[in-house]
């Protein structure tokens, strides 16, 4: 469980273009311009100027087109003693908007007791986007609860801010309209009954409200949706899956959804890793919209976001199929429809291995995306070694059975020319069923 109040603010340092940028790797550790793994969970964006901020979440206690190169800032809301955001209460998944009538960034963020009995929303005050925020109080809105929230500011001349909220136990899912100072909210605009809808964010294309919300299982993902409607009073239409349903949203819940284009908007998630919070993920993705007006995410492993054109530029890899390469030990092929060509490799780790010969490099460090299928209920790992040298270990989340396939990527050196991958070896357990690797020359 996570006790520490604690919130970060990040900032992306401007670039003039895209050429310039840094690719996005969905489940990839992310690190700072310092060099440190990025502490940014549940969070959310926001652009000031010619600069992008990232507050989120530091789970460790337990500015640009590219959105890539982060440069960490103060803490932006700190723990105070004796009041909600003490070090023994909960703070989660701030979202900051600026006012320009007051000249003010204001946070809104999560507020609870360690037992998620307050159910309350919390609100922090600052004149620059990094902070430091001042506390302004926690409290439930209209004195309903609050759980899972975020914010939105529509388009409209006043910019009217909007607070998204999951409420009545997690079972309704509601809108409330802020005042004028985005202190507060005056007035419940719309209630979505019997839905569990949580973690929200809105896109607004072409008049139309885009809802997007994950469904309430916990830490557990699930296939999160869209609904949509012409006003935020609704009426909401039906639910809409954003990424095929058994893959539970690619392993991630959702957080964020920043508008790129008319019709491009990047989905930011989190693939929440429960016993060891700090090693959650971030699996940001392109998301598209399509001749039925529904947005459906891109499962993109190496990307980049151009701002000046609002195109989404997914990267070229060359592919490699597990079961063409040298099986040693119990180590044997497995035939599933699910699988890339029918067929993967299991029985991997525990003596087993397999070794993926011919693999073209480029003489620097690439991404390789690992596609595998773990059925179980946990996650697995396995090891990478390249041409015989030291192992890397990987972390596979579970993928959910059914033959479902996913993605991990890692960052390994390969010399220029021919290249030997090994996957397995040398490790006692059993590691994830082997697909394919997706080799990436777009560093």
């Amino acid at each position: 469980m996570f006790y520490k109040a604690s919130l970060l603010a990040f900032a992306s340092i401007a670039s003039s273009s895209l050429s310039n940028a840094a690719v996005i790797v969905p489940g990839a550790t992310w690190t700072d311009t310092s060099g440190n793994v990025i502490q940014a969970h549940g969070g959310g964006i926001l652009k000031a100027g010619s600069t992008w901020y990232w507050h989120g979440e530091d789970k460790t206690h337990n500015s640009v087109p590219d959105l890539m190169t982060w440069t960490r800032q103060n803490d932006a809301l700190t723990p105070i003693s004796g009041t909600s955001i003490s070090t023994s209460n909960i703070v989660e998944r701030p979202k900051v908007i600026y006012n320009r009538n007051n000249a003010e960034y204001v946070m809104w963020f999560h507020s609870d007791s360690s037992n998620y009995g307050a159910a309350q929303v919390g609100v922090a005050t600052a004149k620059s986007a990094c902070g430091p925020f001042s506390y302004r109080g926690s409290f439930r809105p209209l004195n309903v609860e609050s759980r899972d929230m975020g914010v939105y500011v529509d388009d409209d001349a006043a910019q009217t801010a909007y607070l998204l909220f999951a409420s009545d136990n997690n079972q309704n899912f509601k809108i409330a309209r802020m005042d004028s100072s985005y202190y507060n909210v005056t007035t419940l605009v719309s209630t979505i009954p019997r839905s569990t809808l949580e973690s929200p964010g809105i896109v607004k294309r072409n008049g139309v409200y885009h809802l997007f919300a994950s469904k309430t299982t916990g830490w557990d993902p699930n296939a999160n949706k869209v609904i949509t409607a012409n006003s935020l009073a609704g009426p909401w239409g039906a639910e809409n899956d954003i990424a095929p349903r058994a893959t539970r949203t690619y392993f991630s819940q959702n957080t964020f959804n920043l508008p790129v284009s008319n019709n491009v908007a990047v989905y930011m998630g989190d693939r929440w890793r429960p016993q060891q919070l700090g090693g959650s993920r971030y699996i940001w993705y392109p998301m598209v919209w399509g001749n039925n007006n529904l947005p459906t995410i891109v499962p993109a492993d190496v990307w980049r976001v151009d701002f000046g054109t609002g195109a989404h530029i997914v990267a070229a890899g060359t592919t490699y199929e597990a079961e063409r390469g040298t099986l040693s030990g119990p180590a044997r092929l497995l035939n599933n429809t699910g699988f890339s060509g029918g067929t993967a490799v299991g029985y991997i780790g525990n003596g087993g291995s397999v070794t993926i010969n011919n693999v073209q490099g480029n003489g620097a460090d690439q991404w390789i995306s690992f596609y595998y299928a773990n059925a179980d209920s946990g996650w697995r790992n396995t090891t990478i070694s390249v041409n015989g040298g030291s192992a890397v270990r990987v972390d596979q989340p579970n993928t959910g059975g059914g033959g479902v396939v996913l993605s991990v990527p890692v960052k390994i050196f390969l010399r220029s020319g021919v290249n030997s991958i090994t996957v397995g070896a040398g490790q006692s357990n059993y590691a994830a069923d082997l697909d394919k690797i997706v080799v990436y020359t777009d560093t």
